[in-house]
């Protein structure tokens, strides 16, 4: 029997977690290295929506695992 991570299925949504938790721990550093340096408000929204992206994708990720999962079971 095979273990959980030692998939490809594993192993994809592990690379997707790993992108979402990249993202968010960037975006706060980001965030408040920003605030130290007093950056402007477009550079600070420049960030979020680069962070926005960034949870995009790995939201996306996860969805496409999902429904590869769901077409190997043979649902819908």
């Amino acid at each position: 029997m095979t273990q959980h991570g030692h998939t490809d299925q594993g192993k994809a949504g592990q690379r997707a977690a790993l992108i979402i938790a990249g993202t968010g721990a960037l975006w706060v550093l980001l965030g408040l290295i920003g605030e130290e340096y007093g950056w402007s408000n477009r550079v600070r929204l420049l960030i979020d929506l680069a962070a926005l992206c960034g949870f995009g994708f790995g939201l996306w990720r996860i969805f496409r695992l999902w429904r590869q999962r769901q077409d190997e079971k043979g649902g819908t």
